[in-house]
């Protein structure tokens, strides 16, 4: 009972579970799609940012991972950042270097707040950690849009996902295909797009995934090996008291 037990204090359980898909990152030994993770940047860039920050990502963070060190510091300098104070105390704008966070597309939440009829779009950096699916939750949400069944009524300004607590999210259909044009050629239907940037945003949530399964191999190939050595080192101490034969001769 406690291991089939569905019951959970997770609001994302209110609404329609999402289906699990085969994620390439998922293995125990499997590392991510860096060319998906590259074309979810690119969505998110092209699409998600308009609404959505990611404060926990600097630009560096891509830099080996989906993009090059000239690419990244490219993209950095597209943004201005506010800095100083120079040398009379004054605050300026310089271009973004790649040790400097993505820029958030509102200045605070009640800039956010007021551009998206009272919703707040929430932060992405940890939103595949924050809910419950994860990857399958976001690509569920992006590609679950539709039309409301019967006896079901979302009010003026909400949309219908069956994947949204509630059902009725504020945030419209934003994924329609040929979207974007990739770089490389990959067609952007729309459940590429939700696919490549949910990779990215599995990424986003633990950059270090890749690292961590490279460490932990290493980690148990040295202990395998320590291992056998101390089963070695034991069997080879103990053999003469093992096979030793005690022999008792009483007093005559």
């Amino acid at each position: 009972m406690y291991v089939d037990n569905t019951v959970s204090a997770n609001m994302a359980d209110e609404g329609l579970h999402p289906p699990e898909h085969p994620w390439s990152h998922n293995g125990p030994l499997s590392t991510y799609d860096h060319a998906a993770i590259r074309r979810g940047f690119q969505v998110y860039q092209e699409v998600c940012s308009a609404c959505h920050s990611l404060d926990r990502i600097a630009w560096r963070n891509l830099i080996g991972v989906s993009h090059t060190e000239d690419e990244v510091k490219a993209l950095a300098e597209e943004h201005q950042y506010v800095d100083g104070p120079d040398e009379n105390g004054d605050m300026f704008e310089r271009p973004g270097k790649p040790s400097d966070y993505m820029p958030r597309p509102y200045a605070n939440d009640e800039a956010a707040r007021a551009g998206n009829a009272g919703a707040l779009p929430p932060d992405l950096s940890l939103m595949t950690k924050a809910r419950h699916g994860g990857a399958d939750y976001v690509f569920a949400l992006l590609t679950g849009y539709m039309d409301p069944p019967g006896g079901v009524e979302v009010r003026e300004g909400l949309n219908y996902n069956p994947y949204f607590p509630g059902g009725a999210i504020a945030m419209a259909r934003v994924l329609f295909d040929g979207l974007v044009e990739y770089e490389d050629g990959t067609p952007a239907t729309t459940s590429q797009m939700a696919k490549d940037v949910s990779t990215f945003l599995s990424w986003a949530a633990e950059p270090e995934h890749d690292e961590r399964k490279k460490m932990g191999m290493k980690a148990t190939v040295i202990i395998t090996g320590l291992l056998a050595m101390s089963l070695w080192l034991k069997r080879f101490k103990f053999a003469t008291i093992k096979t030793r034969k005690v022999v008792y001769n009483p007093p005559k």
